[in-house]
């Protein structure tokens, strides 16, 4: 099971709150993924179709509950993915339709149809709890959360950008930087980043996958520390290599023009520790002398000793 199915699947199972709330929930699904059909005749039908159980199961509760309507319920293989199944939660008599649609704000008193009356502005999205059932509504409708092991990406997919830019002021509305794109023929609501995609899912309420998102966020995190700072030590390792394999090479050539006991006795003493101790670090380079010299000692030497032997490539002299 995918991880958007698993935070589904609990959204599914949450207790129902107050009738308020769970006409949010409905208008949201109902906005998302429903069709509404109206006859010749003035009569309307209610269709939700999902190949995601916990959805149809969602959706029918919901009406259920709340409308104390039995709605039709259907199932069937996929016409083209025959080993997926489908589901279709309906309400076929026009009166049942007419209540649902005209308590969740999407008729009006003439009958007409309002795909957009549920703004943040209805009556229906004026608490913060409605507004949390809403955007679970529409999680459940057509969003997608990736598998946080493997990206951090939250979507609610919307057909018109009149429901996009709701979810998004929705989404705001909680402190969520939410952005809107519109991918090939669909607005998708979306957020990136992973302390947003956890909020998200505490506001929708699914606690439990926040928690797994949680454990494997921080879980990723530690690792991406833990790896940037043994990165940042081996970078170190390999400068301090190559600079002391270069003082070596300065100090050898020295060695064999010249002499090392041409030298001072500050750069004499230097040359030969580095000589003795070629993996040694600055530090302990200072701590082998007498007296100890600190690091800046140590390394202003050893460029005096590269200064010298370019000077001898370059002159044959210093």
């Amino acid at each position: 099971m995918s991880f958007s199915s698993e935070v589904k699947e609990e959204l599914s199972h949450l207790s129902c709150q107050e009738e308020h709330c769970l006409k949010a929930e409905l208008a949201a699904i109902i906005c998302l993924c429903s069709d509404i059909t109206r006859f010749a005749r003035g009569e309307y039908s209610l269709d939700l179709r999902t190949e995601n159980a916990a959805v149809a199961r969602r959706f029918y509760t919901l009406i259920k509950t709340a409308f104390d309507i039995q709605p039709g319920v259907s199932s069937g293989k996929h016409n083209y993915l025959k080993k997926s199944r489908s589901f279709c939660i309906s309400l076929n008599r026009s009166s049942d339709v007419l209540t649902v649609l005209r308590a969740v704000g999407l008729i009006n008193n003439l009958g007409q149809i309002d795909e957009y009356n549920s703004r943040i502005y209805h009556p229906l999205l004026q608490r913060t709890c409605c507004r949390r059932a809403f955007l679970r509504g529409a999680f459940l409708a057509s969003g997608s959360v990736t598998d946080p092991e493997k990206n951090y990406h939250f979507e609610i997919t919307c057909a018109d950008d009149e429901t996009a830019q709701q979810i998004c002021g929705l989404l705001q509305y909680f402190g969520l930087e939410a952005k809107c794109v519109l991918r090939k023929k669909y607005y998708v609501v979306y957020l990136k980043e992973g302390t947003m995609i956890s909020d998200a899912l505490n506001i929708i309420g699914a606690h439990v996958s926040m928690m797994k998102f949680e454990n494997v966020r921080i879980v990723k995190d530690v690792r991406n520390s833990v790896n940037r700072r043994v990165n940042c030590e081996t970078a170190n390792i390999s400068k301090t290599v190559s600079a002391a394999r270069k003082q070596i090479e300065d100090i050898e050539y020295i060695k064999k023009t010249i002499g090392l006991d041409k030298l001072p006795d500050n750069l004499r003493d230097v040359a030969g520790a580095r000589l003795e101790e070629p993996e040694a670090s600055l530090k302990e380079l200072g701590q082998m002398l007498s007296p100890p010299v600190g690091k800046s000692g140590v390394n202003h030497r050893l460029r005096k000793l590269s200064q010298m032997a370019q000077q001898l490539k370059d002159h044959g002299r210093i």
